[in-house]
């Protein structure tokens, strides 16, 4: 930027982006402080450098609120976690599945981490049993992300929510649905 540029000749480009062509570094800092503006160089591997002429200030405040904005359209994935024991009790099986099902439909993954103590590292299969029967509940709601794997003392497997497609029912559809649902 301004005096630290090296080079001996650059390629100037105007500050309304034109072309100005190759010019020796002085005469473009001369440019630059006639117009009041900085002189920036935008690609210094380039053979002559590339310097802009700008106002250096404003290109960084412009650069910092696209970052920021980059930031915020980002989607944060979540991740929620279930655990169980391998020997879990059929009412409590489904206690979990219902929590399971309600954080796939807000749109977090979802990690289940069946818990194995003392004797029952001798017996895996119930665990894998267990996460297939999980699987198969939930196969029109998720999709398998990690596939069920021994992880020390626990074996883990990840669910992530189905992408559907959206589709968007004109209001008379809705309407029209509606009492059909209604007499069934």
């Amino acid at each position: 930027m301004n005096d630290r540029i090296r080079a001996p000749q650059v390629r100037l480009v105007g500050a309304d982006g034109a072309q100005i062509g190759i010019v020796p570094v002085q005469d473009a800092l001369r440019r630059a402080q006639d117009l009041d503006l900085d002189l920036v160089e935008v690609a210094p591997q380039a053979q002559p450098p590339v310097c802009r002429i700008m106002d250096y200030g404003k290109f960084k405040y412009e650069r910092a609120v696209q970052q920021k904005e980059a930031r915020k359209r980002q989607s944060r994935v979540e991740v929620k976690e279930i655990k169980m024991r391998p020997k879990i009790d059929p009412h409590d099986y489904g206690i979990k599945k219902g929590h399971v099902i309600r954080f796939l439909q807000s749109g977090a993954r979802v990690k289940v981490t069946i818990m194995f103590r003392g004797r029952e590292m001798a017996h895996t299969e119930l665990g894998r049993r267990l996460l297939d029967h999980l699987t198969g509940d939930l196969q029109e709601l998720a999709t398998v992300e990690t596939y069920p794997k021994l992880d020390g003392r626990n074996m883990v497997m990840v669910l992530a929510p189905v992408k559907r497609p959206v589709t968007r029912a004109t209001p008379k559809e809705a309407q029209a649905e509606a009492p059909a649902e209604a007499a069934q």
